[in-house]
């Protein structure tokens, strides 16, 4: 996609110091996918406690049937 923005200048120098970032581009895309990955992580951590499980880890660590 072919998009254009204005981007503050010291941001830009900053993320082009990263190991690893080469170009403006790289730059922009690491950030949005460090975004996405920080915003599911989130919606991840307001399941904890949450969700019901019948399991037992006991037997499941063991390979065995638990009934």
């Amino acid at each position: 996609m072919q998009t254009n923005f204005v981007i503050d200048d010291k941001l830009m120098r900053l993320a082009l110091q990263v190991p690893g970032v080469k170009n403006e581009q790289q730059a922009i895309e690491l950030g949005l996918r460090t975004l996405i990955r920080l915003h599911n992580q989130e919606q991840l951590r307001q399941q904890r406690g949450k969700l019901n499980w019948d399991g037992d880890l006991d037997a499941m660590r063991l390979d065995r049937d638990p009934g």
